[in-house]
């Protein structure tokens, strides 16, 4: 019975190597196989000719006015820091929707310690929370921080599970769950 299966393998083998010698992999590289070539595109001729002389020296009087920023910023509500209710870590911890100028993305806030704080985690998020790293609560405020331990942006509770404030470039913020 031994000297029938070591038959019965060697058998096998054979027709194995058999099978991938008649593959189309070992043909010769002038094979049939090749694309055909493709035709040459058209083009257009190429001619080359001097640059003009640079204009006279341009006055700056000759420019448009440019145009007057009405920049308009969110700012927080003078009241907010006396009316916003105590923030603890605990409140904060866990996974925010945030909106930035209008722009949508989601911050994870771990308490896990990292730095002067606790580590945070922006999910493609827009400037500058891009560059959050950490995050902290400062008495009534939550803090969020880049590499470097500079705030990004400063909010107060708005109540329940939201947060409003803005960024310290003056963008609005607010985090909701």
């Amino acid at each position: 019975m031994p000297h029938s299966k070591s038959a019965l393998m060697a058998v096998s083998l054979a027709a194995l190597a058999l099978a991938g010698c008649t593959s189309e992999r070992f043909s010769p590289a002038g094979s049939n196989r090749a694309p055909a070539p493709l035709a040459a595109a058209p083009s257009g001729t190429v001619t080359s000719n001097q640059l003009p002389p640079p204009s006279a020296a341009t006055n700056a009087s000759e420019f448009p006015e440019a145009p007057q920023q009405d920049t308009q910023v969110a700012a927080l509500d003078p009241n907010a820091a006396a009316n916003a209710p105590d923030v603890s870590t605990g409140s904060v911890a866990g996974v925010w929707n945030v909106n930035v100028s209008g722009q949508s993305c989601r911050v994870a806030t771990p308490q896990t310690k990292f730095g002067a704080g606790y580590r945070a985690g922006p999910l493609r998020c827009p400037a500058p929370m891009d560059g959050v790293k950490s995050w902290n609560v400062e008495g009534k405020q939550l803090a969020f921080y880049d590499a470097n331990g500079g705030v990004l942006a400063r909010l107060y509770s708005s109540g329940g599970e939201r947060f409003d404030g803005q960024t310290t470039s003056g963008q609005p913020i607010s985090l909701t769950r």
